[in-house]
């Protein structure tokens, strides 16, 4: 086995998952800004909690 083998094979991985993300079309971005917007309301709620109990 050469580096060059291991090479693009590589190469056809990440044109496989990129196809995958291609097909998925704009889920993957939902998905993501969901899970951003949800922890940062976790984030804001426990910064809220520390707030009220006078702590920094």
């Amino acid at each position: 086995m050469q580096f060059k083998d291991l090479v693009y094979a590589l190469g056809d991985f990440f044109t496989w998952t990129f196809g995958l993300l291609t097909a998925a079309e704009n889920i993957p971005n939902i998905f993501f800004s969901l899970v951003i917007a949800g922890l940062f309301l976790y984030w804001m709620k426990e910064m809220a909690g520390h707030a009220k109990k006078g702590e920094k």
